[in-house]
């Protein structure tokens, strides 16, 4: 009978490997199980400016992270060209090329990618590529900010109105407004589709309103004003959430800061 070599284990099992093949085995794993273009999760968020890699650990650790909808934990990778990354439920910017533009839109301009016209549009005054799109409309004489993105995600969630993003216009009527008639305005008027839901508004000089609505309906403004008697001659945006700027210059845009696209992100979370 054949005598077992010298280093078979007791009972006759099979050799275990030795521990460099076992480490080489587990990180082959690791390798398949993360994505090939995943990033540890810590920098990512550091990236987007969450704050150093420490701070974002802590974050991690704290449960405020999460990765498609699971409560992350340290040594998660993340691919940022499919994985939905949020923080304290609102979503984080991950995917490359995101481009989010800032435009103080002059009157004149249209808010289409085309127009059958001729007419300008905003897609005419920022930059060609990336391709973006305009989230919400403006009218063509409407004036003010607008803002364009390839973010389809955090657009949805800006335009949806369960969300309630205010948006303030500074509106100039004719005649002023005495008081019955901002009443009506702040509790909400009869329109054609409907009553609107409660504004804020408030008359800083005559004929001048200052209107906060969360509503998007079309010319919205201007037909709560026809309504009470007092016609629109001049309406211009100027907050949507917590985006203002008013040393923007009619027909001029620029990129968002990293602080002000997360700020929109937790106003819609």
């Amino acid at each position: 009978m054949p005598r077992p070599p010298d280093d078979a284990p007791p009972g006759g099992g099979a050799l275990e490997p030795p521990l460099w093949e076992q480490l080489a085995d587990a990180a082959a794993a690791r390798r398949a199980a993360d994505p090939p273009n995943a990033e540890r999760l810590q920098k990512v968020l550091a990236i987007r400016g969450y704050g150093s890699r420490r701070v974002c650990e802590e974050l991690i650790a704290a449960g405020r992270v999460t990765v498609n909808g699971e409560v992350a934990v340290l040594g998660r990778r993340v691919d940022t060209e499919v994985d939905l990354v949020e923080v304290d439920g609102a979503p984080v910017g991950t995917k490359p090329g995101l481009v989010y533009y800032l435009l103080n839109k002059p009157p004149g301009v249209v808010t289409t990618a085309k127009d059958t016209h001729g007419r300008p549009t905003v897609i005419d005054l920022v930059p060609s590529e990336p391709r973006v799109f305009s989230v919400g409309r403006l009218d063509s004489e409407t004036e003010g900010l607008l803002l364009l993105t390839n973010d389809g995600e955090l657009a949805n969630r800006i335009a949806h109105p369960r969300h309630g993003l205010d948006k303030e216009y500074l509106v100039t009527v004719t005649g002023m407004v005495a008081a019955g008639a901002l009443r009506r305005l702040r509790d909400g008027v009869e329109l054609d589709d409907g009553p609107t839901a409660p504004a804020k508004v408030s008359q800083p000089s005559p004929g001048v309103l200052r209107i906060t609505i969360h509503e998007g309906r079309n010319r919205q403004v201007r037909r709560m004003c026809e309504a009470v008697g007092h016609p629109v001659t001049r309406l211009v945006r100027t907050r949507i959430g917590p985006l203002s700027d008013r040393r923007l210059k009619p027909g001029t845009w620029r990129h968002l800061e990293q602080d002000e696209v997360r700020a929109l992100a937790a106003a819609t979370a």
